[in-house]
C-alpha cells in the first residue's frame, strides 16, 4: 500500500535527492534539437519516420540517450562525466552518428531554438503529454503548446558541491548566471516567419506560461536554504494532472485545480503519495532545477558548431575556482545582490547584449572561461569558446544577431516599451 504523503515528506525528499551532495567535477549536457526535411523545409518530420531510422541505424557510439519531445524534437543526453572535455568529446561522437543518419534521408537539424515557420504539432500522445496540453488550455495560456511542441534548449548539468554551504554558493551563482546565459546564447528571434522583438522569443514563452512552474526558484527578494525554497516551489506550484495510477499509471486526470500543498492537505481526487512527487517535481521547469545535480536550462539552443560553448563556459565558471570567483564578482555587479530578478531575466531576452551591463558581465565571464578551460584539461574548448566570444560576445551579439531580417532593438527603444513586436506588458512573453 502506498505511503500517504506529508508535508515533512516533500522536504525530506527534496532533502535528500533533489539536493544531494558530493564533491564536484562531473557535467552533463542535454541539447534538444528541431528536424525539418531539407526538401519540404515548411512540413513537419514525424516522430515515427525518425525513430525508424535512428533504430536501425543502432545506438550512439559514446553512450548518449536519445529521446524525443512532445513536437518531435530530438533530445541527445550525455552520459555524466568528469570535466568538460570529456563530455565534449561523448556528445561529438553522438551528434555526429545522429546527424548522418539523418542527413541519408534528407533531415537536418534546425539551428535555432525556436521553429521560425513551421506551427506547433504535438506528436507524441502518451497520457502526460495529453495533459499537459490540455493544463495550458485550461489555463489560457498557447504558449504552454507552442512550448512543448516548438522550442528546443541546451541544458547543463552540473554538481550540487561537496557540502550544504558549497551547495548554496554555487545555487546562487547559477542563477546569478542564468539572465547572462540567455543574452549570450539567445538564438531565436524569428517566430511564424516573422521578427519578434526578442532575441530569445523561447525564453519570453517559457516567461508567458504558468508562473507557478516556470518562474525562477530563487527571485530577488527572498534567499531561504537552497533545499527550504524548491520544497517551497513545488509545494505552491500548481498540479498539472494526477495520475490514476501513483507514479503516471492509467488514465490522468488534467488540471485538478490544486496545489501540491493543497492536494497534500487533502483536496485531491485521492491521497498523494511519494511516486505522485516525483511526477509533480518533473512537471516544474525554472531556469535552474535541482535533481541531484543543477539543470541550467535557460539557454538556447545554439547551431551546431557553438554547442559545446555554453557547456564549457557554464562549468568553468561554477568549477574552476578562479573562474567562479571572476564570474561571482560580475554577476553580483550585474545582479545587484545575490540573486537577478525578473526584469533583469527578461531584458537579457528581449536585448540579448544589446544591453550594455549584461554584456560587460558576459565579457567578464567569457575570458574567465577563456583563462580557466586549460587548466580543466579543456585546451581546445578554449579555443573554441575564445573564438564565439571574438566573433558574437565581444562584439556585444547574440546567434539571433547572425540570422537575416533580426533586428537589433536596444533598451529603451520606442518598439520595445509600447509593445509593438506583439509581447503581453504583463507576462514579457508573445502572443
Amino acid at each position: 500500500m502506498a505511503h500517504h504523503m506529508t508535508t515533512e515528506d516533500v522536504h525530506e525528499y527534496i532533502n535528500g535527492v533533489c539536493f544531494k551532495t558530493g564533491p564536484p567535477g562531473k557535467v552533463g549536457i542535454e541539447t534538444e534539437w528541431l528536424v525539418a526535411d531539407s526538401a519540404h523545409p515548411s512540413a513537419p518530420v514525424t516522430v515515427d519516420r525518425l525513430t525508424a531510422l535512428l533504430e536501425a541505424s543502432g545506438p550512439p557510439p559514446a553512450g548518449s540517450a536519445v529521446t524525443f519531445e512532445p513536437g518531435g524534437q530530438i533530445e541527445l543526453s550525455s552520459p555524466a562525466l568528469p570535466g568538460p572535455a570529456r563530455v565534449h568529446e561523448a556528445l561529438a561522437a553522438d551528434l555526429d552518428h545522429v546527424t548522418k543518419i539523418l542527413s541519408g534521408d534528407g533531415l537536418h537539424l534546425v539551428e535555432t531554438a525556436l521553429d521560425p515557420v513551421r506551427p506547433p504539432v504535438r506528436q507524441l500522445r502518451l497520457p502526460r503529454y495529453t495533459a499537459m496540453e490540455r493544463f495550458f488550455t485550461n489555463h489560457r495560456q498557447p504558449s504552454g503548446y507552442t512550448m512543448m511542441c516548438s522550442t528546443a534548449s541546451l541544458q547543463v548539468c552540473l554538481d550540487t558541491g561537496s557540502d550544504p554551504a558549497e551547495s548554496r554558493a554555487r545555487w546562487e551563482l547559477v542563477h546569478r548566471l542564468g539572465p547572462v546565459l540567455v543574452a549570450a546564447f539567445a538564438n531565436s528571434a524569428v517566430w511564424r516567419g516573422r521578427p519578434t522583438g526578442w532575441k530569445s522569443t523561447r525564453w519570453a514563452i517559457w516567461a508567458a506560461t504558468d508562473a507557478t512552474r516556470t518562474r525562477p526558484v530563487l527571485d530577488h527578494d527572498s534567499h531561504p536554504d537552497p533545499a527550504t525554497a524548491w520544497a517551497a516551489y513545488a509545494l505552491a506550484a500548481n498540479v498539472m494532472a494526477v495520475p490514476e495510477i501513483p507514479g503516471g499509471g492509467g488514465t490522468w486526470t488534467a488540471d485538478p485545480g490544486i496545489t501540491l500543498a493543497e492536494w497534500i492537505a487533502g483536496q485531491g481526487p485521492r491521497p498523494a503519495t511519494l511516486a505522485d512527487l516525483e511526477v509533480h517535481l518533473s512537471t516544474l521547469f525554472p531556469p535552474v532545477r535541482p535533481r541531484g545535480w543543477w539543470e541550467l536550462r535557460m539557454i538556447d539552443a545554439v547551431p551546431v558548431r557553438w554547442w559545446p560553448v555554453p557547456m564549457a563556459l557554464a562549468t568553468a565558471l561554477v568549477d574552476d575556482p578562479r573562474a567562479r570567483a571572476a564570474a561571482e564578482e560580475a554577476t553580483e555587479k550585474l545582479c545587484g545582490g545575490p540573486s537577478p530578478d525578473r526584469h533583469l531575466w527578461l531584458r537579457s531576452a528581449q536585448y540579448g547584449l544589446g544591453d550594455p551591463a549584461v554584456a560587460e558581465c558576459a565579457r567578464a565571464c567569457f575570458d574567465a572561461a577563456v583563462e580557466a578551460l586549460p587548466r580543466m584539461g579543456a585546451a581546445g574548448l578554449a579555443s573554441l569558446v575564445d573564438d564565439y566570444a571574438d566573433r558574437l560576445t565581444r562584439r556585444g551579439l547574440c546567434p539571433a544577431d547572425t540570422r537575416p531580417s533580426v533586428p537589433s532593438p536596444r533598451p529603451g527603444d520606442a518598439g520595445a516599451r509600447t509593445g509593438r513586436t506583439g509581447t503581453h506588458r504583463d507576462s514579457g512573453g508573445p502572443r
